[in-house]
Parts: structure tokens; C-alpha cells; sequence
């Protein structure tokens, strides 16, 4: 008999692989946290193959209890990994089959291709709805701001220039639904996981007579009805990282998202805007300056966006090149996902936390709402009512801004036959389009940021998360 060289592959090899490729092809040190999906893959697929009679119960049994223990040794940090073993699949067998002579038995018809490929399907559905939860805390902590703020307006910008009047919390609302479909997209990329590629081998499957819709069935990968769902190709299923890509996709859309916001707060904690302050538990001072109160947490945020289009990126071009089925290549795909998870994990609590803790300055909003050129388009619409054509009175509303700057006055200071001179549609009432209230009362349809609109959104918002 050949000595083996290694635990699992070395029958075919007279020597092992040096100490150098042994620390450079190890895996261990990152996809050990894959441990409870593959004890959870190795119970099922060990209860198939004594459904379908390839071992016994009582080895069934054996396997099982051995796993548990093994489990149990891990969750209370007192496994002892070896990097010597490759990854976490052999570091756990090589464990089992020291404790259970049956586990022998254990790898029949299952390959490591179709063991990590479950493993992390296991995992990406676990993963998203960590942060599904994590989303919704961040969202619900944003719907209390939200609530809390109705009667507070600020400037809309275009531009980065003040556009229009609007509601604060119509501009808390639109992150909400930024957040919201993220969340659906988690939802999504759990649901594209949830096929079982358990029993696609290598590459071709197996000869043996084993049963893929029930071990579909025991780890959970099933449709509404209970229904198994196993994957229809053994090349694709080994090779497919569609969901990793995925992940990191909806990971890095969630991140500029965290960025977008993150930059609406650096701006308006900033002195020159005034509008919020930033709670003292999510800021940070100055070694230099003692004055200084900096928005290092928003401004994190805004940095791990480009950590985690960093992530996708990397899996694009990891896959890009690749031929069917698999290569070692695809090892590098966990890093990238996990640190996606790690950081929009921590990124969604950091942003309830600083969503909570932040206070707005009602007056300074308020005066800097006031302007009444914010009001323009509503002076169009004025026009409008009075039966002028639009373009017709954007082009009066215009010149009557330019006559505002000319005389360096307010444009609701301006003297009624001046403006009337630019165009007769003008009225005496025309100075009540000021009224930035009045504007928003009449901003009463779908999706505006009239109050009527608000209060109905804030009740769709209570409703839907709870």
C-alpha cells in the first residue's frame, strides 16, 4: 500500500507538499468560521447516506454525536486548528475520524467542491439575514428621527446648491427607502443561495445512489412549499460564484449608500450648515485642537464604501478568466465576502447608533429654508395657474430673480409694479407664494413632501417595519 503523503489526497503523491506551499495554500485561518455550516452539511449528508444505505444508522449516529462534540469544542475555543490540515473541511474529518472510525466512511460521494459550495450558500443565507436584522435596526432608528422631525424644513439641494423647501424628515424618508432596498437585495441574494449543490462531486456527480432532495430537504434549502431545491448542473454548481458576487454587490451598494448619508451629516454638523450636532459617543476631538469636535464615525462610514467596491471588485476579476469547473483560484473568494459581511455588519450598528444620538436645530434649518428664491419654481406654477405657459413664465420668474439681484433685495420685496412690468399675470396675492408652509401643503401627491404625505408615509414606514 503507498504511504499517503496526505490526510485526504496524498495516495497518489510520494512526497508532501513543501512547508512553504503548505503556508501558502492554507485556508484555514479564514474559512475556519465556515465550521458550523460544514458540521451542519456533514450531519445531512451523513443522514443521506444512511437513508440510501451506504453506512449504517448506527455509524450515522457515531458521525453525528462525534460532530457535536467537535462542535461544541469550537464554539467554546478549544479546537485546535491546524494549518497543516488546509482547511476547515479536512481540519474537522481529520478530527472526526480520530474520534469516529465510521467517519471513514464520511466523504463518500461528496467532493470539497460540493462541500464549500454549501458551505457558504449555508452561509450566505445565515449572512444576509444577519444583516437584514441589523438594517432593520439602522431603519428603525431612522423612522423615530423621522417622526420626531415632521414639522422641521430645510433646503433640498441640487447641486449642492439650495433648490427647494422640503420637509426634513421627506429627506430622512428617502434614506429609508435607500435602506430599504438593501435590504431587499440581502433578502434576494439569500434566496439566489438557496440551492443545494450537495452531491454535484467534483465535477460530475457520483455513481452511488445517494438522494439530493433529501439532503436538500435536511439543510433547509427548499421553496415556500417546502419543496426541495437542488442545483440542475454539477459543472455549474461547483463552479458557479454568482452569489459571492452578488453579496459583495448588494455589500457595495449598501456602502455608498452609508456614504451618501454619511456626507449629508458631515455636512450638516459642520458650522458653516448648523443644521444637526452629532452625538459625543459616535465623534471624536483633535490631539491638537481642543475645540474641535470631528464626525469621524460618518466619515468611516463614507470610507468603507470604498472597502467594500473594493471587495466586489476583486471577485469580478477573480472569476473573470476562469475555466469550467473548478480551480484553486476560487479559494480567494471568501476573504472578500467575509469582510463584506464584517464590515456592513458593523457599519449598519454604527449608523443606528449615530442616528440616534443626533439632534437638529430646528431655527437654523428653519432660517435656512427661508430664502424665497427657494420658492422660484412656485412662483412658475403661480403663473401657471393663471393660465401662462410654462416656459413662458419660467422665463418672467427668471427675470424677476434677476431684478431681485439687481436691486439687492429679497424677491418677495420687490414692489408689485415692478413685477408686473416683467409680466401682467402677476397679482396683488403673488407675495403669498412665499410661504414655504403654503408650498408644502400643496405638494399633497404621491411621493411629495407635502405633510399629508408625510404623515401617510410615516404611517406606511411604522407598518412595515414593525
Amino acid at each position: 500500500m503507498a504511504k499517503a503523503s496526505q490526510a485526504t489526497w496524498g495516495g497518489r503523491f510520494t512526497a508532501g507538499p513543501a512547508e512553504l506551499m503548505l503556508q501558502f495554500s492554507e485556508s484555514v485561518s479564514f474559512d475556519r468560521r465556515l465550521a458550523p455550516f460544514d458540521v451542519a452539511g456533514s450531519k445531512a449528508h451523513s443522514a443521506m447516506l444512511a437513508h440510501v444505505g451506504l453506512i449504517t444508522a448506527a455509524e450515522r449516529d457515531a458521525i453525528h454525536a462525534g460532530l457535536d462534540a467537535i462542535h461544541a469544542e469550537i464554539i467554546a475555543g478549544k479546537f485546535a486548528w491546524d494549518t497543516r490540515l488546509e482547511d476547515v473541511h479536512m481540519n474537522l474529518e481529520h478530527a472526526l475520524t480520530k474520534r469516529v472510525p465510521a467517519a471513514a466512511k464520511l466523504h463518500t460521494a461528496r467532493s470539497r467542491n460540493d462541500q464549500i459550495a454549501t458551505d457558504m450558500r449555508l452561509w450566505f443565507k445565515w449572512a444576509c439575514g444577519v444583516l437584514g436584522e441589523k438594517l432593520l435596526g439602522a431603519e428603525r432608528a431612522l423612522l423615530a428621527l423621522a417622526q420626531a422631525n415632521q414639522a422641521v424644513l430645510i433646503p433640498g439641494y441640487t447641486h449642492l446648491q439650495r433648490a427647494q423647501p422640503v420637509s426634513l424628515a421627506h429627506h430622512l424618508l428617502a434614506w429609508l427607502e435607500m435602506l430599504e432596498r438593501d435590504r431587499a437585495r440581502f433578502a434576494d441574494v439569500a434566496d439566489h443561495a438557496n440551492w443545494c449543490p450537495l452531491g454535484s462531486g467534483a465535477i460530475a456527480g457520483t455513481t452511488l445512489p445517494i438522494d439530493r432532495e433529501f439532503t436538500a430537504r435536511a439543510l433547509g434549502f427548499t421553496d415556500a412549499k417546502g419543496r426541495p431545491r437542488v442545483t440542475a448542473n454539477s459543472m455549474d454548481a461547483v463552479a458557479d460564484r454568482d452569489v459571492h458576487v452578488e453579496f459583495a454587490a448588494a455589500a457595495a451598494l449598501f456602502g455608498v449608500h452609508l456614504s451618501r448619508i454619511a456626507e449629508d451629516l458631515i455636512l450638516w454638523s459642520s458650522a458653516e450648515f448648523g443644521f444637526a450636532t452629532l452625538s459625543d459617543a459616535f465623534s471624536t476631538g483633535s490631539s491638537l485642537m481642543p475645540q474641535k469636535k470631528n464626525p469621524d464615525a460618518c466619515e468611516l462610514l463614507r470610507g468603507k464604501a470604498a472597502r467594500l467596491q473594493g471587495n466586489l471588485q476583486t471577485l469580478l476579476s477573480l472569476a473573470k478568466g476562469l475555466p469550467l469547473t473548478y480551480n484553486r483560484d476560487l479559494q480567494e473568494d471568501k476573504p472578500p465576502v467575509f469582510d463584506s459581511f464584517d464590515q456592513s455588519a458593523i457599519c449598519a450598528d454604527v449608523l443606528a447608533g449615530v442616528l440616534g444620538g443626533l439632534t437638529f436645530h430646528a431655527e437654523r434649518c428653519a432660517a435656512a429654508a427661508s430664502d424665497p428664491a427657494l420658492l422660484a419654481t412656485d412662483l412658475a406654477d403661480y403663473l401657471v395657474e393663471q393660465g401662462v405657459p410654462f416656459r413662458e413664465a419660467h422665463h418672467a420668474v427668471g427675470a424677476v430673480v434677476r431684478l431681485a439681484e439687481k436691486h439687492t433685495i429679497r424677491l418677495d420685496h420687490l414692489p408689485l409694479e415692478e413685477v408686473q412690468q416683467v409680466h401682467p399675470a402677476f397679482k396683488a396675492d403673488w407675495v403669498q407664494v412665499f410661504d414655504p408652509r403654503r408650498g408644502l401643503a400643496k405638494r399633497a401627491g404621491t411621493g411629495m413632501p407635502g405633510p399629508a404625505q408625510i404623515a401617510r408615509q410615516l404611517k406606511r414606514w411604522r407598518r412595515q417595519l414593525g
